[in-house]
């Protein structure tokens, strides 16, 4: 088979994180044997600020003919907040129903954590939340605007399906990884205490689901405040984390802070379905950093892992283990060259962008 890529480097940096990805997807094709094509996408600050035009139902359809999409960041000093964040990101994640934002947050070699006497065997798991309802749904409104008694509602959207079918993926990752040696244990978290409802949905689903197709898996509950606790003390206690849209915002932002920072952090906006033709869009989680644009001194390895989650999810949805194995090779690859950072920040190690992704190409 030939993947087909749609790229948006984005703004900012993003363009160059993107390139090095780009760099090592045609080293490991020519290492594991397959085809790829790719077309470049303009979408982002720029194109706004010439054309008003963030994202058209047009360019949605268009994305749909490619197996998957990589981004590199979104972010322009010229653009108000919220405008390109909801009308790309947004919009691409609910119009190709990527219900799946998944987050390993694993701490590498070399990557200092804030968290004392923590080690790589310490923090090793993965999130995964749930990326189309909850709060984001965009269910609410405000009354009596600008007036003393002005009201605003912002309603959390939980359905049994949407619930369900995070719930079983994240069941499902759970097993694999536990047949590759990790414990098996799904850990659901909410605030069923307060929440009563939605998180009454989650919690049954989950149990009922656990019960009648995985009883292998192990299952726990934690609220999210606990959650947050635990993550910022003793983070080992967790193999794979399933959790609701916008408490999923929060949580993986701080995994991404106890394993080294935004500069390290992968994701996957996933569509797993195979029945579909909605492709998945991947991303390191870093912003576009534009001060530092066009000066070869952003770190890509957070977009080069994101590049790796990408073939290891096109390859599970078309099950294809060439593209599954090139993944994990440029997975080890980044997880083999991380010492080089010990002692230095991500962002001022001293090594050039391009310098990075030489590294990790010569690791593959």
């Amino acid at each position: 088979m030939t993947l087909n890529l749609a790229i948006v480097g984005g703004d900012g940096t993003g363009p160059e994180v993107v390139a090095e990805g780009l760099r090592v997807l045609k080293a490991v094709s020519e290492l594991e044997n397959f085809n790829y094509t790719t077309k470049d996408f303009d979408f982002g600050g720029e194109r706004y600020m010439k054309t008003g035009e963030v994202l058209s139902d047009a360019d949605i359809e268009e994305l749909k003919n490619y197996d998957a999409i990589f981004l590199g960041a979104v972010g322009h000093p010229d653009v108000k907040p919220g405008i390109l964040e909801k009308g790309l990101l947004l919009k691409m994640r609910f119009d190709l129903d990527q219900y799946i934002n998944l987050r390993p947050v694993k701490l590498y070699e070399g990557i200092e954590t804030p968290l004392a006497n923590k080690t790589p065997k310490d923090i090793d798991f993965v999130c995964v939340r749930e990326n189309t309802e909850d709060l984001y749904c965009g269910n609410g409104g405000t009354a009596r605007k600008n007036t003393p008694h002005e009201i605003s509602t912002q309603e959390m959207i939980a359905t049994r399906f949407g619930a369900e079918r995070c719930l079983r993926y994240a069941f499902d990752l759970a097993r694999s990884r536990k047949a590759a040696g990790y414990p098996g244990i799904l850990t659901l978290v909410h605030k069923t205490n307060v929440l009563t409802f939605c998180g009454d949905t989650w919690f049954r689903a989950f149990n009922e689901i656990g019960e009648a197709d995985y009883p292998d898996i192990e299952r726990d509950y934690h609220h999210v405040d606990a959650c947050c606790m635990y993550m910022a003390t003793k983070p080992e206690i967790y193999d794979v984390v399933v959790v609701p849209n916008m408490f999923g915002d929060i949580i993986t932002d701080l995994g991404a802070a106890i394993a080294g920072g935004m500069g390290i952090a992968s994701s996957g906006n996933i569509n797993p379905d195979k029945d579909n033709n909605n492709p998945s869009m991947f991303e390191p989680v870093h912003g576009s950093s534009p001060d530092i644009a066009g000066q070869n001194k952003a770190n890509p390895l957070a977009a080069i892992d994101s590049l790796a989650i990408l073939l290891q999810e096109s390859g599970r949805k078309k099950d294809n283990t060439t593209l599954i194995k090139a993944g994990e090779r440029i997975a080890k690859a980044v997880q083999s060259v991380t010492h080089n950072f010990t002692g230095k920040r991500l962002d001022r190690s001293g090594y050039s962008t391009t310098e990075i992704g030489d590294m990790v190409i010569a690791a593959l």
